[in-house]
């Protein structure tokens, strides 16, 4: 059997690929299935796919117009030598700017005595009285090629320059910036440097795949693997965006026809219990329900007698109630025991998962204290830290531990030793 990794692939394509979303939903979440066909790729329930994304032909255009270049160039990356145009589709990521970029500007320099200067190959200066062009230049950025009133041209207070000396001595301003840029906006930023083609790509960072959260079981979803993805979607200087593979999978993968790289990666951690006997709380608001719908999917098959409890939350319920009818399904069959439910725009009140933990504590108690596991699946910067402190104070208040107590029953004998507290946070 192939092998397949980032580095070797199997090629897939989309058999589904759909929004979830209710009618006048503020966001954009899909359920998107692929074709695992002869590749014989196996997985299982908390499970990850990596997906291996295409940079937009759009942006790729645009940035060898912006440089000057055909794309056709020749340069050395890490995978060997290839196109410019093939560097920036496949192996580079174009949708955000680094700052090893930006500070690489300061390398395309006019040498002197001076402070450094960013090359210039092009200026205009224009009269304030009436706009008529003064003097126009463009030349190649060389010694050579600068018109002998240069200095006049190159004033001191040039705000390309301003700015990248701004950029590269506050790293507040240089991490504001790279925040919401991508190299077409630096490139406009940035318009009178000149790049040879290898260095347009020296300092972007190397494409990587991105792994995203199994939603299916393979015995329940047999020959497919589901993903549940919220696509990435911004604006910022007056161009709209979208995440790098979250907008290649919604807006350039085609059902039956695009061709798409993917991999598996398992876990060893993230796993439902051994014993079916055990009963399992998941907390996994927004596109965290994925492993959940796997979980449940896998347990409704085992016929495991353990208890399911689902906490599960989001905007509105009409808009990001996602696979309703399924949950109804085995909430009517007595595979989900119980689920909350947390709506944070529907009412007066913001509700979030960890109020409703808090809600049940007692209940949570119980079940954790007769050999529950806690599972949680989401935002690792907000979500995962309230639900976790949220957890402590269940066992301390309820487990009648003090705050330090109930800190390393959770984080130490739930979390370590007894691995019955797993997480899959991102």
């Amino acid at each position: 059997m192939t092998d397949w990794s980032a580095k070797n692939p199997y090629t897939s394509k989309l058999t589904e690929n759909f929004v979830l979303n209710g009618e006048g939903s503020g966001k954009e979440t899909r359920h998107i299935v692929f074709d695992l066909g002869d590749s014989g790729l196996e997985y299982k329930a908390g499970d990850a796919l990596g997906v291996i994304p295409i940079c937009p032909p759009e942006i790729v255009a645009e940035l060898l117009s912006l440089g000057g270049f055909s794309g056709n160039e020749d340069v050395e990356t890490n995978l060997g030598m290839c196109s410019l145009h093939e560097a920036l589709s496949t192996r580079y990521e174009v949708h955000r700017v680094t700052k090893k970029w930006i500070e690489g500007l300061g390398s395309r320099v006019v040498s002197g005595d001076g402070p450094i200067e960013i090359r210039i190959v092009s200026r205009e200066r224009v009269s304030t009285s009436d706009g008529a062009t003064i003097l126009s230049w463009r030349g190649s950025g060389s010694d050579e090629d600068l018109p002998t009133d240069y200095s006049e041209i190159m004033s001191p207070n040039d705000p390309a320059e301003e700015l990248w000396n701004k950029l590269t001595s506050d790293s507040k301003s240089m991490e504001d910036y790279m925040w919401t840029r991508d190299y077409i906006d630096s490139l406009r930023d940035f318009s009178n440097v000149s790049f040879t083609p290898q260095e347009f790509i020296d300092g972007m960072d190397r494409l990587k795949p991105r792994l995203y959260s199994i939603a299916s079981s393979p015995e329940f979803e047999p020959g497919t693997v589901h993903l549940t993805v919220g696509i990435v979607r911004y604006s910022y200087h007056d161009r709209n965006k979208a995440g790098l593979t979250t907008g290649y999978l919604s807006d350039r993968c085609t059902v039956d026809d695009t061709q798409i790289g993917v991999f598996m990666s398992p876990t060893r951690s993230f796993i439902l219990p051994e014993n079916g006997d055990a009963d399992c709380i998941m907390v996994g608001p927004g596109t965290g329900i994925a492993p959940f719908r796997a979980f449940l999917q896998q347990r409704d098959l085992n016929g495991d007698k353990g208890r399911n409890w689902l906490f599960f939350g989001d905007w509105t319920e009409s808009g990001e109630y996602y696979y309703k009818e399924e949950m109804d399904d085995w909430k009517n069959r007595g595979i989900l025991n119980k689920h909350d439910l947390a709506w944070s725009r529907d009412g007066s009140e913001k509700v979030y998962v960890q109020h409703l933990m808090r809600k049940n504590g007692s209940e949570i108690w119980d079940w954790i204290n007769g050999g529950g596991y806690f599972y949680v699946c989401g935002d690792k910067s907000r979500m995962a830290k309230d639900v976790h402190q949220t957890l402590i104070d269940i066992c301390s208040e309820h487990g009648g531990m003090s705050p330090d107590e109930g800190k390393s029953f959770v984080q130490d004998r739930m979390m370590k030793q007894e691995k019955r507290y797993l997480r899959d946070v991102y």
